[in-house]
């Protein structure tokens, strides 16, 4: 692998080592330069951001848009959503970005998250009920997905009888090899929240939807105010349900992975479970479930790492690289709670930084202490080379993960 610097714009390098092996291959990338051309996920070229300071001050620069309108022509081909749920947080600059995440910060405060603690713990030993009597499960389907679907879904007010529907709609949307089963989960989606707004603007819950419509109609409508367009509502349900469940069921089964192949450390958190939130920056470090941040356009041309970036082009941030770094964490290969982890990026860093982090921390604490705590004897039920990871350079998660105990 070859530094932009070197080969030129034309020449991106071949970005298959990234999703066979990821890690050596962003050893390589940094090793070879701070920045290069790439072929991105939407088949465009791209510009790839390795080493943890470019990363770091990247996620920061106002420069580095979000918004697609600063994307020239020809730089990006993103997965098209309609407008209804591609109003989020993920395409926005200020002012918007800031009047919206200000709507939707008060639900995922400390104190509030906390609260939740009792009952994803609840939800949990549920789960692990169902799951004891075999003697094995498959976590991913019968535990890292369930549980945080069931929060999500309690938070937002969506009933039981659909979050089997969102499980599918969401596992669809991660599948790219299957592009219509993904247009139509994203049209059932929409569907959904489209009929589940109207229902709740009809007889409101005690719900965080319920919260939102009323900020929506009850909000005069002026420039000074923080009303939500229609548009921006359904966006914004639709990526705190996707975002909130994505982020911790790939945190959760890459977590339980890296505690199996470190049963020393499994033995160590058992015998003291009070370092459970050492152990989930250190997940995070390591393992993290986001590998890109979301794709990035400078509104002028810029310089990163000494390569000069024209303006519109995207730029990608690769979170999984900068967590690697040994310039920042010294034995990255290492899986060490112990480590100083303050700085790492897992959840990015500046004003996109994830809104739900608290939520995904308190679920993943939840979810491995009840875990553990159950199944003292839980073990792989394959061969440790047969377990697989979804082949994508976005994010870090299994496809399955068959346990037993």
């Amino acid at each position: 692998m070859q530094n932009t610097a070197e080969t030129g714009p034309d020449a991106p390098i071949d970005t298959t080592p990234l999703l066979d092996d990821p890690y050596a291959a962003c050893a390589a990338l940094r090793e070879a330069g701070p920045v290069h051309r790439i072929t991105g996920p939407d088949g465009q070229p791209a510009w790839l951001v390795t080493r943890y300071d470019d990363v770091r001050g990247a996620l920061a620069d106002p420069r580095l848009s979000l918004d697609k309108r600063h994307a020239t022509t020809g730089s990006y081909r993103g997965f098209s959503l309609p407008p209804a749920l591609d109003a989020n947080l993920m395409n926005m600059d200020p002012p918007d970005h800031t009047r919206i995440r200000r709507l939707v910060a008060r639900a995922f405060t400390p104190r509030r998250i906390e609260a939740l603690r009792a009952p994803v713990r609840r939800i949990a030993d549920e789960l692990l009920d169902a799951m004891a009597a075999n003697g094995r499960a498959e976590l991913v389907t019968d535990y890292a997905g369930p549980l945080p679907i069931t929060v999500i879904c309690d938070l937002l007010g969506i009933p039981t009888a659909h979050r089997r529907d969102f499980l599918a709609w969401s596992d669809a949307l991660f599948t790219p090899d299957h592009p219509h089963a993904m247009k139509e989960a994203v049209g059932a989606m929409l569907e959904f929240y489209t009929g589940l707004i109207a229902a709740k603007r009809a007889a409101p819950g005690d719900d965080l939807l319920s919260d939102l419509i009323a900020v929506r109609d009850d909000t005069p409508g002026d420039a000074t105010t923080d009303r939500l367009t229609e548009d921006e509502l359904t966006s914004l349900a639709f990526l705190i349900l996707f975002a909130g469940y994505e982020t911790t069921v790939q945190l959760i089964g890459n977590a339980t992975l890296t505690l199996l192949d470190h049963p020393e450390k499994l033995d160590a958190l058992r015998r003291n479970p009070a370092e459970l939130g050492a152990f989930v920056e250190e997940f995070l470090r390591y393992e993290g479930p986001v590998a890109l941040a979301t794709r990035r356009f400078p509104v002028e041309d810029i310089e990163i790492g000494g390569v000069r970036i024209p303006a519109g082009e995207s730029v990608l941030l690769s979170l999984a690289s900068a967590n690697r770094d040994p310039s920042r964490f010294p034995a990255p290969d290492t899986f060490d709670p112990t480590r100083d982890l303050t700085g790492h990026l897992a959840l990015g860093h500046g004003i996109h930084y994830c809104l739900g982090a608290p939520l995904a921390r308190m679920e993943t604490e939840t979810a491995i202490d009840a875990l553990i705590s159950r199944f003292p004897g839980l073990r792989l039920a394959i061969p440790r080379d047969e377990v697989r990871h979804r082949r994508t350079i976005r994010t870090r998660g299994l496809i399955s993960l068959p346990v037993a105990w």
